[in-house]
């Protein structure tokens, strides 16, 4: 038992976790279904950028040239879906979404139609599974899309879960857990002895840790009291998406997930069974901003049109805008940090809900042996110029 900064006796916990969002409460969970004792702080535990995701498991369609080394851990967790889900939902008693209905990634016009040739290729190289359609077919498979659809690829095996269901779940199995959660905010990391020992909140309460995990997403870079050798570089990007709603007189809609490039911008459209449609997404470097804007909207709702017509005669339900995470990679970072008792799961960018499967594997394993897997030795925070040597965590 220690003494906080007041005086009162204070427990130190196996973890703690800084963040709850869906990377944060899947380290939670993850870690304390080993045994460990473990806690979150979080002003809102369930929320973050998760919110604002529309849940696609795009390990194939979202492939981008020099990101294979991410492709590898991208598949590695799109796999373990549905046991986790399984899992998640036998734990959480709630249903969490997920839909094994594939993704169809179209062309409007020929230079998008090249681009997704290249697209095609590169997905042949790697070895991934995609069927190159003609614009016909693809109005065959998803009648809604615009007759100009000049081609697109089918990818039957990505997949799509509701993040929000998502989050909700994993809040509801680290509770059954017996995860602690402090609904408070944390102010600054509290060291001493050249290591990590847990974190001071707002109020001046001191929280201890044998480890804490910084999974506060975008945030994660501005925890005062972290040197700044073990400070995550990673940024805000943000996102804005939209909601409709498809009157059961338009269902079925789309089938299964619809994503373009048009003049350039990238949209996706993702039905849920239960008649939701998410429109989404901007992409946009504008610091710590979150303000949905009439022009976000519009491009959103100009290029989904081009796309499906029809969808302009839905209602629209919710206008929403959050900050993904990103690194200077656009891959996450797992692992010990430079700073003993210090570990990292941030910097998911746009993939954080596909990654939460392996995330919370990883994090697990490493917090109980002290040995970072090595699925997960390429997204170590060292790979970073300014990071220092990593020094090896002792296992629980």
């Amino acid at each position: 038992m220690r003494s906080s900064e007041h005086g009162a006796p204070r427990r130190s916990t196996d973890v703690l976790v800084v963040g709850g969002g869906v990377i944060g409460l899947v380290t939670a969970w993850r870690a304390a279904l080993r045994g460990l004792d473990v806690a979150v702080v979080d002003p809102e535990p369930g929320g973050g950028a998760a919110r604002v995701a529309a849940g696609m498991l795009a390990a194939v369609t979202e492939l981008h040239y020099g990101e294979e080394t991410l492709l590898g851990l991208n598949l590695a967790s799109a796999a373990r879906y549905p046991a986790f889900v399984a899992e998640l939902e036998e734990a959480s008693g709630l249903d969490v979404g997920y839909r094994a209905c594939g993704t169809l990634a179209v062309a409007l016009d020929a230079d998008d139609r090249a681009h997704l040739r290249e697209l095609h290729a590169l997905q042949t190289r790697c070895g991934l599974s995609s069927e190159w359609l003609t614009g016909r077919e693809c109005r065959r498979l998803e009648p809604m899309l615009a007759p100009g659809v000049r081609g697109g690829l089918r990818v039957d095996g990505d997949h799509q879960v509701d993040p929000r269901r998502l989050a909700a779940a994993l809040l509801t199995a680290c509770e059954r857990a017996g995860v602690v959660f402090h609904r408070a905010l944390a102010e600054r990391l509290a060291v001493a002895g050249d290591r990590a020992r847990g974190v001071v909140l707002r109020d001046g309460t001191e929280l201890a840790a044998e480890r804490t995990v910084l999974a506060a997403g975008s945030l994660s870079g501005r925890l005062a009291g972290v040197p700044p050798s073990a400070l995550p570089p990673v940024r805000p990007v943000k996102g804005q998406v939209l909601r409709l709603r498809i009157p059961a007189a338009y269902a079925p809609f789309l089938s299964r997930t619809v994503r373009a490039v048009v003049r350039g911008s990238h949209v996706y459209l993702v039905p849920r069974e239960n008649g939701e449609l998410v429109v989404g997404a901007t992409s946009e470097e504008l610091g710590w901003d979150t303000t949905v804007t009439a022009g976000g909207v519009y491009e959103l709702l100009r290029d989904a049109h081009e796309l499906v017509p029809g969808l302009t005669e839905l209602p629209l339900t919710e206008t929403l805008a959050g900050l993904r995470p990103g690194s200077p990679d656009n891959a996450p970072l797992l692992g010990p940090s430079a700073l003993p008792g210090l570990l990292l799961a941030t910097g998911h960018y746009r993939n954080g809900v596909l990654l939460t499967p392996v995330t919370g594997d990883v994090m697990a394993e490493v917090l109980t042996t002290g040995v970072l897997p090595d699925e997960a030795r390429p997204f170590s925070p060292r790979r970073f110029p300014t990071a220092l040597p990593v020094r090896q965590e002792q296992p629980a």
